[in-house]
């Protein structure tokens, strides 16, 4: 699995980051997580020897988070069988591996599967959470017990148990997540599903309410006059509870481009606001080479 830096437009994650990829097919594309390679400029990988190999980047899903790359030449790397994560659950046994040999590569259980959201409007109804955890988890492949790819990893956590109990690990996004958006990827570099509306805030909850906690400079929120520390209260007269709520209720408004009425309270005071939503991707700058 080769590791790879970039040089991307700042925009919160770094201006140069590493993680892994995963070779999965003879014509040299390689499976990452998309942080990884969110607006970057340039991208290499490494391959079987250590050596500096240029890549382009083929496709980036923001709704599942994964990306596709294609190094200029052979890795000298045996693919991965893509498996089954449906078929994964709680206390089975993985293998979570990243760039460097079999030394790199850790076991760990399954011992979560269950909703995530994050806080960039992103939602995932059955992530795969493990521990113990692995340093390296950005695009780390995770690996069942027949020696297939079941998922790749996005996130460190310290609530891999889904009892609320501390407990650190990694999450990973499903790998059949990739099965159904596959053909669309390669050939168009992104899903040709209609596009989620997207307002452009990072929402937390904070002592069971709903808080903005960022919002991005010239984005629809932010458009609108939606602040950092505006308490979001329901969306289309919807009341909202969770983030997971706040996504559901946003997302069934129809696509990318559709008015979004937000109820907020600001400093105590209600307020209501109309966000035009947008299609995410008009905002992101992805360099694809091919």
């Amino acid at each position: 699995m080769p590791r790879f830096r970039q040089t991307p437009v700042p925009r919160g994650l770094g201006t140069s980051r590493v993680g892994s990829g995963i070779v999965i097919d003879d014509s040299r594309l390689v499976l990452t997580i998309g942080h990884v390679i969110l607006e970057a400029m340039s991208v290499t990988v490494q391959d079987n020897e250590g050596q500096a190999v240029a890549a382009e980047i083929v496709a980036y899903d923001y709704n599942t988070g994964l990306g596709l790359l294609r190094a200029t030449r052979s890795l000298g790397i045996k693919p991965m069988t893509i498996g089954n994560s449906a078929q994964l659950s709680a206390q089975d046994p993985v293998v979570v591996a990243d760039f460097g040999g079999t030394e790199r590569a850790i076991p760990a259980l399954v011992v979560s599967r269950r909703e995530f959201a994050g806080y960039w409007e992103y939602l995932l109804d059955s992530a795969i959470f493990t521990s113990s955890p692995h340093p390296n988890w950005g695009g780390a492949a995770l690996i069942g017990s027949q020696g297939q790819l079941v998922g790749v990893g996005s996130l460190f956590v310290n609530n891999a148990q889904s009892n609320g109990e501390k407990m650190p690990g990694n999450m990973f996004v499903p790998i059949d997540l990739l099965k159904p958006i596959f053909a669309e990827l390669l050939t168009e570099g992104r899903s040709t599903a209609p596009a989620k509306p997207w307002l452009g805030m990072f929402s937390a909850e904070h002592q069971g309410r709903v808080v903005i906690t960022w919002v991005a400079p010239y984005g629809p929120a932010s458009k609108a006059g939606v602040k950092p520390g505006d308490r979001l209260l329901s969306v289309q007269d919807n009341k909202v509870n969770n983030v997971p709520e706040f996504y559901r209720n946003l997302w069934k408004l129809g696509a990318a481009g559709v008015d979004v009425p937000l109820k907020l309270s600001r400093e105590g005071e209600p307020m209501d606001v109309v966000v035009k939503s947008a299609d995410r991707y008009d905002f992101l700058h992805m360099k694809r080479s091919y």
